[in-house]
């Protein structure tokens, strides 16, 4: 899921700029995040119903999970600048696989769960990937309009951002959601204010990406009530799949630990490149070398879920 969302851009791309998609896209997480919460988040008989949640939770707990929620909307921004700018074969990789390797060590620390032996082998394999992964994509994009150095320095600052928004979403959160700590968010509310902070954040980033846009003139809030339901739709959908993504990540957490769950969430990026090139739309089919770096990758891809659950079967607590 976590690696699908960006996908959805490709139905509106040339109709819909990407400042008007990101806002649907914004949309569709707190949609979701509200669903859950009155639907998953309020049924069980163990554990804080959602509205309980959120009337017990500290103050430092909702500032830490709208904190998550901003610096992630932040880093994605960035990250999206920088593939505009240097395109998706320099930025992505970058920022995406500093994130990974940054946020794994962080998320560790807090909550060392899991054999950190098979835990750093699976980050070395994924990162691995990706580098196969930026090897191919450059095959298919060879764009040399492109001057990467402010794009590599932007990738830079959203990787660091990247690898810090699910520390904070954790750390409002209690690992133990049959009897939760008082204070402290169960996930489903936790999702919700993290979404919060991504709306609030939006307000600003995304008003500034419209008003001082990368490519194009700028655009108005006008612009984007010109929108048909459809288009509207799609942006709206990435949301939802992404949001279910993140749900399931922060609740796998519980059992996996932060590390473990983070670490496979930013593995999307493989993900991401394979619905690219299921997706593709393009007149010319992607060059050999492209699908057989591709392939390359799958060793990776399927080593780390493997190493994960060697890690979660050998912890004793």
């Amino acid at each position: 899921m976590l690696g699908s969302w960006a996908n959805t851009q490709k139905p509106a791309a040339g109709k819909w700029r990407f400042e008007l998609f990101y806002w649907d896209y914004v949309i569709g997480i707190v949609l979701l995040a509200l669903l859950i919460g009155f639907t998953l988040g309020s049924s069980g008989t163990m554990g804080r119903s959602f509205l309980g949640d959120l009337q017990q939770a500290s103050f430092s707990n909702y500032m830490k999970a709208l904190s998550g929620g901003i610096i992630f909307n932040l880093a994605n921004i960035l990250i999206v600048a920088a593939i505009a700018i240097a395109g998706m074969s320099v930025a992505f990789p970058i920022g995406i696989g500093l994130a990974l390797v940054l946020g794994v060590v962080i998320n560790y620390i807090s909550e060392q769960k899991g054999d950190h032996v098979f835990l750093f082998l699976g980050v070395a394999l994924v990162t691995g990937a990706i580098i196969l992964d930026a090897m191919a994509y450059r095959q298919i994009s060879k764009d040399s309009s492109k001057h990467p150095g402010k794009g590599i320095r932007l990738a830079l600052v959203g990787g660091v951002l990247m690898s810090l928004f699910y520390f904070f979403g954790q750390q409002s959160m209690s690992l133990n959601f049959t009897t939760p700590a008082p204070g402290k968010f169960t996930p489903y509310a936790a999702v919700f204010v993290f979404s919060i902070g991504v709306l609030l954040s939006n307000l600003l980033f995304n008003t500034l990406l419209m008003l001082r846009p990368l490519e194009g003139k700028p655009i108005g809030y006008t612009a984007y009530f010109k929108g048909t339901w459809s288009i509207h739709s799609v942006g709206i959908l990435g949301g939802v799949i992404w949001c279910i993504g993140m749900s399931f990540s922060i609740i796998a957490a519980e059992q996996a630990g932060p590390a473990i769950s983070y670490g496979l969430g930013q593995g999307a990026t493989m993900v991401a490149a394979f619905w690219g090139v299921l997706s593709g739309r393009s007149s010319e089919a992607p060059p050999r070398k492209s699908i057989s770096g591709l392939r390359q990758c799958l060793p990776a891809l399927y080593s780390r879920p493997a190493a994960d659950y060697f890690c979660g079967s050998v912890t004793t607590g």
